[in-house]
């Protein structure tokens, strides 16, 4: 008889560590997508203000509405400066699980190449004994036909 694949239930724990590591990777690089997006709007946003602020300054702006134009600029830089903060953590934390995914990525192909090579030796084992049985079917027929035609 012959045995089955010895490391079949540790193949499929690092399968599901694949699906896991795999999962938390797209989670990671939605998170950055959104965060990025979320960036390019602000920073959209304070270049179309300041477009605005240079063609009211053309027309005349009171010292209260320069002010107030500051003030909200200074905010949305302190914002803009947090989310490039967040991009570049969420950037890291993609690359980690983009890491952590190859590594998985790299056993489970390990494991599936053992398999493989387990499945091709069984395959040759089967055939080998297949031979074997039909040589030996072979053989007594030949006998059995022998013993036949001198009867």
């Amino acid at each position: 008889m012959v045995r089955p694949f010895k490391l079949h239930k540790l193949l499929a724990i690092k399968e599901k560590e694949k699906e896991k590591a795999l999962r938390e990777y797209h989670e990671a690089t939605k998170r950055f997508e959104e965060i990025g997006e979320k960036l390019y709007h602000l920073l959209k946003q304070k270049e179309e203000y300041e477009d605005t602020y240079k063609q009211k300054m053309r027309i005349g702006l009171s010292i209260q509405e320069i002010r107030h134009f500051r003030q909200f600029v200074t905010n949305l830089e302190r914002t803009i400066s947090h989310y490039q903060q967040l991009v570049a953590q969420a950037r890291e934390q993609m690359l980690l699980k983009q890491a952590k995914l190859s590594e998985v990525t790299i056993e489970v192909k390990k494991y599936e190449k053992m398999k493989e090579k387990h499945d091709q030796a069984v395959h040759e084992v089967l055939q080998a004994a297949e031979n074997r049985w039909m040589d030996e079917v072979s053989i007594q027929q030949f006998i059995h036909h022998k013993n036949w035609v001198r009867g």
